[in-house]
């Protein structure tokens, strides 16, 4: 017969030993359920379509976000692991803020409103349209590791095109030199007859005494010091005329600018319009220069390029570092995404310049005409480095009012001529600038 107090002992243990199996059941639980949703979260990085992420992700996001910049909101990279490190937020908060990010704040969620202060009460955009699946396909995008995107190529100073190898003025030179020497030809000729003839007729040739130097015998020889004067005086007018001809005339001018502007990459790769970035060519006589403000409303995003856009001469080194000229310029403050108020003038170096007397109005020509800049300013969206493609010289001008036809019909410009100039010419496709006073000297002199 057991004792009272070994019968307590015993209930005592078993008691015990049901309490800690409780508890060690439940810590496993605990510790299971930790691992299942560690797991699982590791799983929901996993999931979703990086490709499809990344076009979701130029669509929605990169205008105020990149992945491993801050820009006007903060850089994604990884943003669904540090949240979930740093803040211990899941996925599921994620939907929300990105689905409705003014709600969250409304609603006291502490992190979304740390987030709204932070960025200057700037709040994010909504994306209700988004499904989960569209979420997960740019969280699995921003998982992504970071690629090494550096551009090879090392950076030379552009070389100096001027367009002009001087192949007119060497042709010219080499008829003149061909015509020397025909005459000099035509002169033996000449000489050989003379004294045949004066052999037959028995006339005496005075000879010159041996020795005599040969620059006295071309000084005594009149004929020859005659065209000789002659063919120095046609050679000097030539090139004076020549000389005086190309005063003004800058065609393959390419100075190089403070700041690097490659119009290849703007107009060519991305297709800008001429007249986004120099507007007054619409409504104005001068194209004009752009703002640098014009420049900010991309560059605030872009402060780099893909690595695609190197050349050999140019790396993708080189076009950052005129990115930051730039901001340097406009007092941009990068990192903190605002502006410093110290700003810098960029002295840029005119190109295309017309001489005073001479009048052009773009907005005639680009609004009225219809004409394609590269008509006058060749093929700009091909060029790395501006340089002047055409000679506007009078001439040129006058060539294109001659050959190119007036596009008047349903052209508001020219509704209250368009009967008279019907009745006078007829079929209007063929009128040219030239038949409507294109030529005249007011035009453009005055």
């Amino acid at each position: 017969m057991k004792k009272p107090y070994q019968s307590l002992e015993a209930n005592f243990t078993n008691n015990m030993k049901q309490v800690i199996h409780r508890r060690l059941s439940s810590n496993i639980l605990r510790l299971s359920l930790i691992i299942l949703i560690a797991f699982s979260s590791t799983l929901s990085a996993q999931e979703g379509d990086p490709a499809a992420g990344k076009a979701l992700f130029n669509t929605n996001c990169a205008s105020c976000h990149k992945l491993d910049k801050k820009m006007t909101g903060p850089a994604l990279r990884n943003v669904e692991a540090r949240l979930a490190e740093e803040q211990g937020l899941d996925r599921e908060w994620l939907y929300a803020w990105i689905k409705n990010s003014a709600g969250m704040i409304k609603s006291g969620d502490a992190y979304a409103n740390k987030i709204y202060n932070e960025y200057d009460k700037t709040a994010m955009t909504a994306f209700p349209q988004l499904s989960n699946t569209d979420i997960d396909n740019i969280l699995a995008y921003t998982a992504k590791p970071k690629e090494d995107n550096s551009g090879g190529g090392v950076i030379v100073e552009p070389e100096v095109n001027p367009n002009n190898d001087g192949a007119s003025n060497k042709l010219i030179l080499g008829a003149l030199a061909l015509l020397f020497a025909l005459l000099a030809g035509a002169l033996v000729l000449v000489n050989k007859t003379l004294r045949r003839f004066a052999q037959e007729k028995g006339l005496d040739i005075a000879e010159e005494p041996k020795g005599t130097p040969i620059w006295k015998a071309f000084i005594q020889n009149q004929f020859l010091v005659l065209v000789t004067s002659i063919l120095f005086l046609l050679a000097a007018g030539y090139f004076v005329y020549g000389y005086l001809m190309q005063v003004g005339v800058n065609q393959g001018y390419e100075p190089v600018q403070e700041i690097h502007y490659s119009h290849r990459i703007h107009a060519g790769d991305n297709g800008i319009d001429c007249k986004y970035c120099h507007s007054s060519a619409r409504v104005s006589k001068h194209s004009g220069i752009p703002s640098l403000n014009v420049c900010m409303n991309c560059h605030k995003s872009i402060s780099e390029v893909a690595a695609s856009t190197a050349t050999p001469e140019y790396s993708k080194d080189f076009y950052d570092g005129e990115i930051k000229k730039l901001y340097d310029a406009v007092g941009w403050d990068d990192a903190n995404q605002k502006y410093t108020g110290e700003t810098k003038p960029v002295k840029w170096t005119r190109i295309h310049n017309l001489p005073d007397f001479a009048y052009f109005n773009h907005s005639q020509h680009v609004m009225v005409a219809g004409v394609e800049c590269q008509t006058c300013h060749g093929p700009v969206e091909e060029m790395e480095v501006m340089y002047q493609h055409a000679p506007l010289t009078m001439g040129w001008c006058i060539n294109c009012h001659r050959e190119t036809n007036v596009k008047v019909k349903d052209n508001a410009y020219y509704t209250k001529i368009h009967e008279q100039l019907s009745k006078k010419y007829g079929d209007l496709d063929q009128i040219k600038a030239s038949q409507m006073g294109g030529l005249e000297c007011g035009k453009c002199h005055y």
